[in-house]
């Protein structure tokens, strides 16, 4: 310990287009109560900056991955994502995150969790928040890791090492069905809506109910301040409809406006989460709208520029993402057979996040050392 702080082995990794630090679970207080204050701590929240920790002001660069060896049957790796708040003492271990979950196995990699297999390496990751299962294949040349690469994604520069990651049976991964409501197309305020779960609770609405195109700049969005008080009397509706009771304090569900593609997507999009524009739109949000494009009745399927094969380009403020989708009806109704994308991701920085000791009491000496091993 040095003047008051206790020193944490982490990792700041960029998982698609997001970016946090990264922990081995055996490295953090296994009370809850405990690790969220080291968390808060860590990030530097609640301030509007995050300031006096790593976060980067922002919910896109305020979120935590938090890894571990599985002992279940079928399952490499266990990933447990934190959304902390910026502005509040509030860390979320509710939705799933996509963008995170692309570097759950470089990271692995990194401390040992896993050994690469050959000239490539695939782990069966399960995010715990949802129980959401996926398998996640890199590239590892000559049995080494290797960011480089020739993949590009919208809304980071250069370009990098390819992660595909096949989700398994994502549809009502929070909400518990792919159709919460067991609708198609509900009416909230007057206005027509999807809510939708498959991967990420998502309230799919036409930009144009909002009096807006749906093509304005993120600061544009986040500089309407009805607008956002309006989506939010909405969100709050939507929450308790879906099953999510209130979710005032909750990061979904996502409110995604959807316009026409100009770009030769098959639709355009500005998502909310929830109340700051998104810079671009998360994995699994891409997913879920791509699936309401996809199903006849949905507020989104009239709108969308239907295409064919299974590949899907959702616009978003900085680009496109593209995602894999095959669904196919059943007797039941819409079945999700396969949801699958590429992302990329990169180690930014290995070392340790100093904390006040304060934050976590008990620990009378610091963490030295990573205590991950070789499988």
């Amino acid at each position: 310990m040095t003047s008051g702080l206790i020193e944490i082995p982490s990792t700041l990794m960029r998982g698609g287009t997001s970016k946090g630090p990264f922990f081995l679970a055996s490295d953090l207080p296994a009370d809850i109560a405990v690790r969220d204050q080291v968390l808060l701590a860590a990030l530097g929240s609640p301030d509007v900056r995050q300031i006096d920790g790593v976060g980067g002001a922002d919910p896109l660069t305020s979120k935590v991955g938090i890894v571990s060896r599985s002992t279940q049957d079928g399952i490499d790796l266990e990933f447990l994502f934190a959304q902390v708040s910026v502005t509040k003492a509030l860390v979320d271990t509710t939705p799933n995150c996509g963008n995170m979950l692309a570097a759950v196995v470089p990271f692995a990699i990194e401390q040992g969790l896993i050994r690469v297999a050959g000239e490539t390496t695939t782990a069966r990751v399960l995010t715990v928040n949802t129980g959401t299962v996926a398998d996640i294949t890199l590239l590892t040349p000559g049995l080494s890791l290797t960011y480089t690469g020739e993949a590009r994604i919208d809304g980071v520069p250069g370009t990098h090492s390819p992660i595909s990651i096949a989700f398994r049976d994502t549809a009502g991964s929070v909400c518990g069905t792919l159709l919460p409501t067991g609708n198609l197309l509900d009416v909230i305020d007057g206005i027509g809506c999807t809510l939708i779960d498959n991967g990420m609770p998502v309230v799919v609405l036409p930009a144009e109910r909002f009096g807006i195109t749906g093509y304005e700049t993120r600061d544009e969005l986040n500089g309407n301040g009805p607008l956002i008080a309006k989506l939010e009397h909405v969100r709050l509706q939507a929450g308790h409809m879906m099953g999510l009771g209130d979710v005032a304090a909750k990061p979904f569900p996502k409110m995604t406006l959807i316009s026409a593609p100009r770009a030769g997507g098959v639709i355009n999009t500005r998502t909310f989460i929830p109340h700051v524009c998104h810079a671009s739109i998360g994995v699994l949000g891409a997913v879920t709208v791509a699936t309401a494009c996809a199903l006849k009745g949905s507020v989104a399927h009239g709108m969308a520029v239907q295409q064919s094969g299974s590949l899907m380009s959702i616009e978003h403020p900085s680009g496109e993402f593209t995602v894999e989708l095959d669904i196919r009806d059943t007797p039941d109704g819409p079945q999700v057979m396969k949801a699958a994308l590429l992302r990329t991701a990169r180690r930014l920085f290995a070392g340790a996040i100093a904390v006040p000791a304060s934050a976590w009491p008990e620990r009378e000496e610091p963490i030295r050392k990573s205590k991950g091993e070789a499988a």
